[in-house]
């Protein structure tokens, strides 16, 4: 089966959507609240798309996963209980990581993070960050399996559960 990874096009947003939902479900039922209130919603994965931030993750002829990787500051991170190791130098965050529950357990993830990377790395870019709820224990390990390193503790944009792990790799 062909595995690559592709900047996602608008033909992807409904497969994408539901790969959104099914991640909705199973944060919901692992017990994490992350994802919880409509957020992300088709018009955050469309917006990722246009400006070309958004990618895919293709197995066979499917989208089996979807990412955002965005380049420059990213306000939530502007403040942190710990520290980034390199606050100096350009950036990517990758957000909105997801997998369908159809691909789960074959490595994609593993492999479609390192190609994020390597194509920020082609670009120019460095130095990468994520964050995560503290109950996503599969994205900890993923994020941990891929070099990152634990920074500390950010605030995202959740009213009801704002703190987020915050994880760095510089290259």
């Amino acid at each position: 089966m062909q595995k690559y990874t592709r900047l996602a096009k608008k033909d992807d947003l409904s497969e994408i959507m539901r790969i959104i939902a099914d991640a909705k479900d199973f944060l919901k039922a692992s017990g994490s609240p992350q994802w919880q209130n409509g957020y992300p919603n088709e018009s955050v994965i469309m917006d990722d798309i246009e400006k070309q931030n958004g990618y895919v993750s293709i197995a066979g002829d499917k989208v089996a996963g979807f990412a955002a990787a965005i380049a420059g500051s990213e306000p939530t991170y502007q403040t942190i209980d710990g520290s980034w190791s390199d606050d100096n130098d350009p950036y990517c965050t990758i957000h909105r990581i997801r997998f369908s529950s159809n691909f789960q357990g074959q490595g994609l993830a593993k492999i479609f993070m390192s190609n994020i990377i390597s194509l920020q790395y082609a670009a120019g870019i460095r130095n990468f960050r994520i964050d995560t709820h503290c109950l996503n224990v599969p994205m900890q390990t993923l994020v941990e399996h891929n070099g990152f390193s634990y920074r500390g503790i950010i605030q995202c944009n959740d009213k009801e559960d704002p703190d987020r792990l915050a994880y760095e790799l510089n290259l």
